[in-house]
Protein backbone atom coordinates (compact mmCIF):
# COMPACT_ATOMS: atom_id res chain seq x y z
CA UNK A 1 0.00 0.00 0.00
CA UNK A 2 1.40 3.45 -0.94
CA UNK A 3 1.11 6.14 0.37
CA UNK A 4 -0.52 9.39 -1.04
CA UNK A 5 2.56 11.80 -1.29
CA UNK A 6 1.22 15.63 -0.22
CA UNK A 7 2.85 18.32 -2.58
CA UNK A 8 5.21 20.84 -0.82
CA UNK A 9 4.55 24.31 -0.16
CA UNK A 10 6.67 25.37 -3.26
CA UNK A 11 4.79 22.61 -5.89
CA UNK A 12 1.60 23.93 -4.48
CA UNK A 13 2.46 27.84 -5.71
CA UNK A 14 3.28 26.98 -8.87
CA UNK A 15 1.18 27.74 -11.79
CA UNK A 16 -0.54 25.12 -13.67
CA UNK A 17 -1.08 27.01 -16.60
CA UNK A 18 -4.39 29.08 -17.28
CA UNK A 19 -7.69 27.40 -16.61
CA UNK A 20 -9.36 28.53 -19.81
CA UNK A 21 -7.40 30.15 -23.40
CA UNK A 22 -6.97 33.59 -23.04
CA UNK A 23 -9.62 35.58 -25.03
CA UNK A 24 -10.07 39.37 -26.06
CA UNK A 25 -11.58 42.49 -23.82
CA UNK A 26 -14.46 42.36 -26.00
CA UNK A 27 -14.81 38.81 -25.26
CA UNK A 28 -16.06 39.97 -21.42
CA UNK A 29 -18.40 42.84 -22.72
CA UNK A 30 -20.61 40.52 -24.71
CA UNK A 31 -20.67 37.93 -21.95
CA UNK A 32 -21.70 40.93 -20.01
CA UNK A 33 -23.47 42.08 -22.16
CA UNK A 34 -25.66 39.26 -22.69
CA UNK A 35 -26.69 38.96 -19.15
CA UNK A 36 -28.71 41.87 -19.32
CA UNK A 37 -31.68 40.46 -21.00
CA UNK A 38 -33.33 43.73 -21.30
CA UNK A 39 -30.02 45.29 -23.21
CA UNK A 40 -30.01 42.51 -25.47
CA UNK A 41 -34.19 42.45 -26.04
CA UNK A 42 -33.52 46.65 -26.65
CA UNK A 43 -30.22 46.23 -29.75
CA UNK A 44 -32.66 42.96 -30.97
CA UNK A 45 -35.68 45.28 -31.76
CA UNK A 46 -33.41 47.90 -32.41
CA UNK A 47 -31.92 46.16 -34.75
CA UNK A 48 -35.55 44.76 -36.35
CA UNK A 49 -36.92 48.33 -36.74
CA UNK A 50 -33.44 49.44 -38.67
CA UNK A 51 -33.65 46.23 -41.20
CA UNK A 52 -37.64 47.07 -41.41
CA UNK A 53 -37.42 50.67 -42.10
CA UNK A 54 -34.47 50.22 -44.60
CA UNK A 55 -35.79 46.92 -45.95
CA UNK A 56 -39.25 47.10 -45.82
CA UNK A 57 -40.55 49.90 -48.42
CA UNK A 58 -38.52 47.27 -51.33
CA UNK A 59 -40.42 44.59 -49.77
CA UNK A 60 -44.54 46.50 -49.63
CA UNK A 61 -43.25 48.84 -52.32
CA UNK A 62 -46.32 51.11 -51.74
CA UNK A 63 -46.28 54.82 -52.34
CA UNK A 64 -46.83 56.49 -48.92
CA UNK A 65 -47.83 59.14 -50.40
CA UNK A 66 -50.46 58.04 -52.73
CA UNK A 67 -53.95 59.16 -52.37
CA UNK A 68 -56.79 56.73 -52.80
CA UNK A 69 -59.95 58.27 -51.80
CA UNK A 70 -62.32 55.40 -52.68
CA UNK A 71 -60.61 53.43 -49.83
CA UNK A 72 -60.02 56.18 -47.20
CA UNK A 73 -60.37 55.21 -43.45
CA UNK A 74 -60.12 51.31 -43.48
CA UNK A 75 -59.19 49.58 -41.07
CA UNK A 76 -56.41 46.96 -39.76
CA UNK A 77 -57.30 43.58 -40.37
CA UNK A 78 -57.57 42.57 -36.89
CA UNK A 79 -59.80 44.88 -36.07
CA UNK A 80 -62.25 42.55 -38.14
CA UNK A 81 -62.05 40.02 -35.15
CA UNK A 82 -64.49 42.22 -32.83
CA UNK A 83 -66.01 44.08 -35.77
CA UNK A 84 -67.55 42.37 -38.71
CA UNK A 85 -68.63 45.64 -39.97
CA UNK A 86 -65.05 47.10 -40.37
CA UNK A 87 -64.01 47.96 -43.19
CA UNK A 88 -60.72 46.24 -44.37
CA UNK A 89 -59.08 44.92 -46.99
CA UNK A 90 -55.42 42.64 -47.67
CA UNK A 91 -54.00 44.98 -49.81
CA UNK A 92 -53.78 47.36 -46.77
CA UNK A 93 -53.34 45.36 -43.75
CA UNK A 94 -52.70 48.59 -41.23
CA UNK A 95 -55.71 50.18 -42.66
CA UNK A 96 -55.63 53.83 -44.71
CA UNK A 97 -55.97 57.16 -43.26
CA UNK A 98 -58.55 59.59 -44.19
CA UNK A 99 -57.06 60.77 -47.30
CA UNK A 100 -56.37 57.05 -48.38
CA UNK A 101 -52.59 56.63 -47.93
CA UNK A 102 -50.97 52.98 -46.76
CA UNK A 103 -50.61 53.15 -43.03
CA UNK A 104 -48.14 50.39 -43.64
CA UNK A 105 -46.07 52.08 -46.14
CA UNK A 106 -46.28 55.44 -43.84
CA UNK A 107 -45.32 53.20 -41.06
CA UNK A 108 -42.05 51.98 -42.67
CA UNK A 109 -41.57 55.12 -44.67
CA UNK A 110 -41.83 57.57 -41.33
CA UNK A 111 -39.69 55.35 -39.48
CA UNK A 112 -36.94 55.58 -42.27
CA UNK A 113 -37.01 59.61 -41.56
CA UNK A 114 -37.21 59.12 -37.99
CA UNK A 115 -34.33 56.97 -37.48
CA UNK A 116 -32.30 59.14 -40.18
CA UNK A 117 -32.64 62.08 -38.17
CA UNK A 118 -32.20 59.94 -34.88
CA UNK A 119 -28.52 58.55 -36.31
CA UNK A 120 -27.38 61.49 -37.92
CA UNK A 121 -28.29 63.86 -35.13
CA UNK A 122 -26.56 61.39 -32.51
CA UNK A 123 -23.44 61.54 -34.35
CA UNK A 124 -23.60 65.69 -34.94
CA UNK A 125 -24.09 65.81 -30.99
CA UNK A 126 -21.71 63.29 -30.45
CA UNK A 127 -18.82 64.84 -32.17
CA UNK A 128 -19.66 68.47 -30.70
CA UNK A 129 -18.96 67.15 -27.64
CA UNK A 130 -16.40 64.65 -27.64
CA UNK A 131 -14.53 67.46 -28.77
CA UNK A 132 -15.21 70.11 -26.09
CA UNK A 133 -15.38 67.04 -24.18
CA UNK A 134 -11.77 66.59 -24.84
CA UNK A 135 -10.36 70.40 -25.19
CA UNK A 136 -12.22 71.09 -22.08
CA UNK A 137 -10.32 68.06 -19.86
CA UNK A 138 -6.62 68.28 -20.70
CA UNK A 139 -6.33 72.22 -22.20
CA UNK A 140 -6.69 73.82 -18.81
CA UNK A 141 -7.28 77.50 -20.18
CA UNK A 142 -9.82 76.49 -22.46
CA UNK A 143 -11.81 74.92 -19.36
CA UNK A 144 -13.55 77.69 -18.01
CA UNK A 145 -14.79 79.05 -21.06
CA UNK A 146 -16.19 75.70 -22.47
CA UNK A 147 -17.73 74.66 -19.52
CA UNK A 148 -19.68 77.85 -18.98
CA UNK A 149 -20.79 77.70 -22.49
CA UNK A 150 -22.33 74.09 -21.44
CA UNK A 151 -23.68 75.69 -18.81
CA UNK A 152 -25.27 78.50 -21.08
CA UNK A 153 -27.11 75.50 -23.08
CA UNK A 154 -27.90 73.53 -20.86
CA UNK A 155 -30.15 76.56 -19.08
CA UNK A 156 -31.55 77.32 -22.66
CA UNK A 157 -35.47 76.09 -23.20
CA UNK A 158 -34.98 73.68 -25.26
CA UNK A 159 -38.43 73.27 -27.20
CA UNK A 160 -39.21 77.10 -27.81
CA UNK A 161 -35.41 77.47 -29.18
CA UNK A 162 -35.98 74.65 -31.35
CA UNK A 163 -39.15 76.59 -32.59
CA UNK A 164 -37.51 79.75 -33.47
CA UNK A 165 -34.40 77.88 -35.02
CA UNK A 166 -36.73 76.42 -37.30
CA UNK A 167 -39.00 79.53 -37.95
CA UNK A 168 -35.94 81.37 -39.43
CA UNK A 169 -34.17 79.16 -41.15
CA UNK A 170 -37.09 77.16 -43.07
CA UNK A 171 -37.25 78.80 -45.67
CA UNK A 172 -33.66 79.38 -46.80
CA UNK A 173 -32.58 75.99 -46.24
CA UNK A 174 -35.95 74.65 -48.22
CA UNK A 175 -34.80 76.95 -51.17
CA UNK A 176 -31.05 75.62 -51.07
CA UNK A 177 -32.12 72.07 -50.72
CA UNK A 178 -35.69 71.55 -51.24
CA UNK A 179 -38.64 71.32 -49.03
CA UNK A 180 -37.27 67.51 -47.53
CA UNK A 181 -33.87 67.97 -47.46
CA UNK A 182 -33.84 71.45 -46.54
CA UNK A 183 -35.97 70.09 -42.93
CA UNK A 184 -33.50 67.33 -42.42
CA UNK A 185 -30.64 69.58 -42.14
CA UNK A 186 -32.46 72.14 -40.27
CA UNK A 187 -33.84 69.05 -37.86
CA UNK A 188 -30.31 67.30 -37.72
CA UNK A 189 -28.58 70.56 -37.08
CA UNK A 190 -30.87 71.82 -33.97
CA UNK A 191 -30.80 68.39 -32.21
CA UNK A 192 -27.49 67.88 -32.50
CA UNK A 193 -26.38 71.54 -31.43
CA UNK A 194 -28.88 71.38 -28.80
CA UNK A 195 -27.75 68.00 -27.20
CA UNK A 196 -24.26 67.90 -27.01
CA UNK A 197 -24.22 68.94 -23.50
CA UNK A 198 -24.21 65.64 -21.37
CA UNK A 199 -21.51 64.13 -23.52
CA UNK A 200 -19.03 66.85 -22.99
CA UNK A 201 -19.38 66.57 -19.20
CA UNK A 202 -19.13 63.05 -18.83
CA UNK A 203 -15.83 63.47 -21.37
CA UNK A 204 -14.05 66.42 -19.56
CA UNK A 205 -14.68 64.06 -16.21
CA UNK A 206 -12.76 61.24 -17.28
CA UNK A 207 -10.40 63.03 -19.42
CA UNK A 208 -9.56 65.17 -16.01
CA UNK A 209 -8.76 61.26 -14.33
CA UNK A 210 -7.30 60.44 -17.41
CA UNK A 211 -4.58 62.48 -17.99
CA UNK A 212 -2.77 62.38 -14.35
CA UNK A 213 -2.52 58.33 -14.74
CA UNK A 214 0.93 57.24 -15.56
CA UNK A 215 0.80 56.71 -19.18
CA UNK A 216 -0.18 59.85 -19.84
CA UNK A 217 2.43 61.83 -17.42
CA UNK A 218 5.39 59.48 -19.36
CA UNK A 219 4.22 59.98 -23.14
CA UNK A 220 4.03 63.64 -22.24
CA UNK A 221 7.54 63.62 -20.50
CA UNK A 222 9.02 62.33 -23.51
CA UNK A 223 7.52 65.18 -25.65
CA UNK A 224 4.69 63.45 -27.33
CA UNK A 225 2.39 66.30 -29.08
CA UNK A 226 -1.24 67.02 -27.13
CA UNK A 227 -3.00 65.85 -30.52
CA UNK A 228 -1.24 62.64 -30.39
CA UNK A 229 -1.99 62.11 -26.39
CA UNK A 230 -5.41 62.83 -27.12
CA UNK A 231 -5.94 60.45 -30.21
CA UNK A 232 -3.64 57.80 -28.95
CA UNK A 233 -4.22 57.89 -25.40
CA UNK A 234 -7.60 59.63 -24.28
CA UNK A 235 -10.20 58.95 -26.67
CA UNK A 236 -9.56 55.05 -26.68
CA UNK A 237 -10.04 55.32 -23.08
CA UNK A 238 -13.27 57.30 -23.00
CA UNK A 239 -14.65 55.39 -25.52
CA UNK A 240 -17.26 53.35 -23.41
CA UNK A 241 -19.16 56.71 -21.80
CA UNK A 242 -18.79 58.33 -25.46
CA UNK A 243 -20.99 54.64 -26.58
CA UNK A 244 -23.56 54.77 -23.91
CA UNK A 245 -23.87 58.66 -24.71
CA UNK A 246 -24.51 57.99 -28.02
CA UNK A 247 -27.54 55.55 -27.61
CA UNK A 248 -29.09 58.07 -24.99
CA UNK A 249 -28.50 60.61 -27.44
CA UNK A 250 -30.35 58.36 -30.21
CA UNK A 251 -33.64 57.92 -28.15
CA UNK A 252 -33.43 62.13 -27.76
CA UNK A 253 -32.92 62.51 -31.24
CA UNK A 254 -36.19 60.05 -31.96
CA UNK A 255 -38.28 62.06 -29.45
CA UNK A 256 -37.49 64.90 -30.33
CA UNK A 257 -38.09 65.09 -34.47
CA UNK A 258 -41.08 63.38 -33.31
CA UNK A 259 -42.11 66.29 -30.95
CA UNK A 260 -41.20 68.97 -33.91
CA UNK A 261 -43.27 66.56 -36.11
CA UNK A 262 -46.66 66.17 -34.27
CA UNK A 263 -46.44 70.25 -33.72
CA UNK A 264 -46.81 70.72 -37.34
CA UNK A 265 -43.16 72.72 -37.70
CA UNK A 266 -41.38 69.45 -39.08
CA UNK A 267 -41.30 67.85 -42.37
CA UNK A 268 -43.84 68.81 -45.33
CA UNK A 269 -47.25 67.86 -44.67
CA UNK A 270 -47.13 65.21 -47.01
CA UNK A 271 -43.89 63.83 -45.56
CA UNK A 272 -44.48 60.66 -43.55
CA UNK A 273 -43.30 60.78 -40.25
CA UNK A 274 -44.21 59.00 -36.79
CA UNK A 275 -44.48 62.65 -35.53
CA UNK A 276 -46.26 63.64 -38.01
CA UNK A 277 -48.65 60.66 -38.19
CA UNK A 278 -49.75 60.97 -34.53
CA UNK A 279 -50.54 64.60 -35.32
CA UNK A 280 -52.30 63.34 -38.28
CA UNK A 281 -54.38 61.24 -36.25
CA UNK A 282 -54.86 63.16 -33.11
CA UNK A 283 -58.19 64.68 -34.03
CA UNK A 284 -59.91 61.05 -35.11
CA UNK A 285 -58.18 58.97 -32.49
CA UNK A 286 -61.97 58.46 -30.80
CA UNK A 287 -63.06 57.19 -33.80
CA UNK A 288 -59.83 55.21 -35.63
CA UNK A 289 -57.10 54.61 -32.03
CA UNK A 290 -54.79 52.36 -34.41
CA UNK A 291 -54.12 55.46 -36.02
CA UNK A 292 -52.41 57.33 -32.75
CA UNK A 293 -51.75 53.58 -31.57
CA UNK A 294 -49.44 52.58 -34.23
CA UNK A 295 -46.61 55.38 -34.53
CA UNK A 296 -47.13 55.61 -30.87
CA UNK A 297 -46.32 52.35 -30.14
CA UNK A 298 -43.32 52.32 -32.46
CA UNK A 299 -41.87 55.41 -30.49
CA UNK A 300 -42.42 54.18 -27.56
CA UNK A 301 -40.56 51.06 -28.00
CA UNK A 302 -37.65 52.41 -29.89
CA UNK A 303 -37.09 55.12 -27.39
CA UNK A 304 -37.50 52.56 -24.60
CA UNK A 305 -34.99 49.80 -26.45
CA UNK A 306 -32.34 52.11 -26.89
CA UNK A 307 -32.71 52.78 -23.46
CA UNK A 308 -32.15 49.54 -22.24
CA UNK A 309 -29.24 48.91 -25.05
CA UNK A 310 -27.46 52.08 -22.77
CA UNK A 311 -28.01 50.42 -19.57
CA UNK A 312 -26.69 47.35 -20.82
CA UNK A 313 -23.66 49.07 -22.68
CA UNK A 314 -22.99 50.48 -19.34
CA UNK A 315 -22.34 47.61 -17.28
CA UNK A 316 -20.67 45.66 -19.96
CA UNK A 317 -17.99 48.39 -20.76
CA UNK A 318 -17.15 49.14 -17.35
CA UNK A 319 -14.50 47.02 -16.35
CA UNK A 320 -15.56 46.90 -12.01
CA UNK A 321 -19.57 45.78 -13.07
CA UNK A 322 -17.32 43.29 -15.02
CA UNK A 323 -15.58 41.87 -12.41
CA UNK A 324 -11.65 42.89 -13.82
Amino acid sequence: MTEATTPTPIEALKDKGPSEPPHSQWVDVWRQFRKHKGAVFGGGFLLLITLAVLLGPYIWQVDPQKLDIRNKDMRPIYTAIWDSTAKVGWNKPLGSDQLGRDTLAQMLAGGRASMAVGWAAMVLSLMIGTAIGVAAGYFKKLDGVLMRLTDLFLSLPILPLLLVAVTLFRQPLRAAFGPEGGMFILIVGIVGITSWMPTARIVRGDVLALKEREFVLAARSIGTTPYRIINRHLLPNVLSPIMVSATLGLATAIITESALSFLGVGFPSDFPTWGKMLADAVQRMEDFPERVMLPGIAISLTVLSVNYLGDGLRDALDPRIRGR
